[in-house]
């Protein structure tokens, strides 16, 4: 099925926003279990999973609408050397993301295109509801009670 003008570049460009949270994940949840911290390590691998959950929606939805996925392309990402820094980049990551998705949802909209409107509404949902959800809270609980003490608990 051939798509509406504009609508395969949206998704090309939330694709890389997704690849790009999903390297991200991959390596901090790496990091985290390297040194230590369990918990964290848990979180950004359930994290990884939901990015590549949406990956993939994004390239099936690309692929019928006879596109080629772009699987190289990244947005640039300041990785932060602290929990703290890592977190709060991460938080930007999922702002810029949940941005674009709501970006992308008004052009389908525009476009009558609800198909790809019914894609991208659950995740919103869930970048929004889930993703920035925590990662708040985590910069939050960080900057109450301190990154020592936060990651005391995160063993």
């Amino acid at each position: 099925m051939k798509s509406q003008a504009g609508i395969l570049d949206t998704l090309k460009s939330l694709l890389t926003g997704e690849l790009t949270a999903m390297d991200v994940y991959l390596v901090q949840s790496k990091m985290f279990a390297n040194w230590g911290y369990t918990k964290l390590h848990d979180r950004l691998s359930h994290e990884f999973d939901d990015e590549k959950g949406h990956a993939e929606k994004l390239i099936e939805r690309i692929l019928f609408l006879e596109g080629t996925p772009d699987m190289s392309a990244r947005l640039p990402f300041a990785h932060g050397d602290t929990v703290l820094a890592m977190m709060r980049a991460d938080l930007e990551l999922e702002l810029k993301v949940a941005s674009n998705l709501n970006l992308a949802i008004a052009q389908a909209e525009r476009l009558g295109d609800n198909g790809t409107r019914a894609l991208l509404v659950p995740l919103l949902q869930d970048t929004e509801g889930d993703h920035i959800l925590w990662f708040e809270s985590q910069v939050e609980i960080i900057e109450t009670v301190g990154e020592q003490r936060y990651l005391a608990e995160m063993i």
